[in-house]
């Protein structure tokens, strides 16, 4: 546990070094990676959501494909194509950047909603089927999605299907005042590639694809006893309290909570769950799922969950 607490350290670290002033959505970044779930990156152009997918791939030694969400993507852009050879006479099968380990869905949300589909299979079981034959994706398999806010111009809402296939969602924010002082200062003041590259040098391969398999193996066998796991019962059973809320957390949801919290405490240097790690991830994991019956914040039906029930 130790050498890999410290792997996973290091790898903390040079995130933070890239990205200034937010340690908390990294965290959860991470939790997330390790978690073997998929992110929703929700937020303003221009805070650093690239930046963070980016970073997260070449820190953990994954090879990195980006897609850009545009309203005329179709799916055949992400899954792959067959396309015939004159020569053999036969057609042969294309991959599509889908078949990558890390993948980046830039602005999800400006695709219709054909394109956004395309995704669910590869999100949930880690296969495409293309054209009758079923393929399977590279393992990892980790999609970082970035959305726009919903009331930008050309944005398509995602269905409720294709939200519940991330495991998390979190926002980034404008940094603070020292962060962002911190990043002026160290930009180039010559060209806009220059300056990019200036802010963003390169990150050295701390990990690779076997020892996150690893550790992701090694968070499943993170202990949850029987008081974790009575509050995380508890809390779904809440959200599903019709006079309360509009739409509750599914099995699929309270199963992802846990591999989430397991994820916190193993980044801790932990072997075992505290109702604190579900404290922690439950805005990430249950905003973007709960409803109450008034339009309200996801941070407000979050909070609205754990006033009902107390923590352990």
């Amino acid at each position: 546990m130790a050498s890999a607490l410290e792997a996973l350290q290091r790898v903390e670290h040079a995130l933070n070094a890239v990205l200034l002033g937010k340690p908390e959505p990294i965290r959860l970044a991470l939790a997330c990676l390790l978690a073997n779930g998929h992110l929703l990156i929700e937020d303003q152009p221009g805070v650093g959501k690239t930046t963070l997918a980016h970073a997260l791939a070449n820190t953990m030694g994954l090879e990195y494909r980006r897609v850009q969400f545009t309203s005329d993507l179709l799916p055949g852009d992400v899954l792959g194509v067959s396309v015939f050879d004159p020569g053999s006479g036969e057609f042969h099968f294309h991959p599509g950047p889908i078949f990558t380990q890390v993948l980046l869905a830039d602005e999800i949300n400006r695709a219709p909603p054909k394109t956004q589909s395309a995704l669910l299979e590869a999100m949930e079981e880690r296969q495409a089927s293309v054209e009758g034959a079923t393929r399977e994706l590279p393992v990892p398999f980790f999609v970082i999605a970035t959305q726009n806010p919903e009331e930008q111009v050309g944005t398509h809402p995602l269905p409720e299907s294709q939200l519940d296939r991330f495991l998390m969602r979190i926002q980034l924010g404008y940094p603070d005042a020292r962060a962002e002082r911190a990043l002026l200062e160290r930009s180039a003041p010559t060209t806009s590639s220059s300056a990019t590259a200036e802010m963003h040098p390169p990150l050295p391969h701390l990990a690779g694809p076997q020892q996150l398999r690893d550790w992701q193996a090694r968070v499943g066998e993170v202990h949850a006893a029987g008081a974790v796991l009575d509050y995380l019962q508890d809390l779904l059973t809440a959200s599903r309290d019709r006079a309360r809320f509009s739409r509750g957390l599914s099995p699929r949801a309270g199963l992802g909570l846990l591999r989430a919290a397991r994820a916190q405490a193993f980044l801790d240097g932990r072997h075992y769950t505290t109702p604190d790690d579900i404290v922690r991830v439950l805005p990430a994991v249950a905003g973007h799922r709960l409803r109450t019956h008034e339009p309200e914040s996801p941070a407000h039906s979050v909070a609205r969950l754990m006033e009902c029930v107390p923590i352990p």
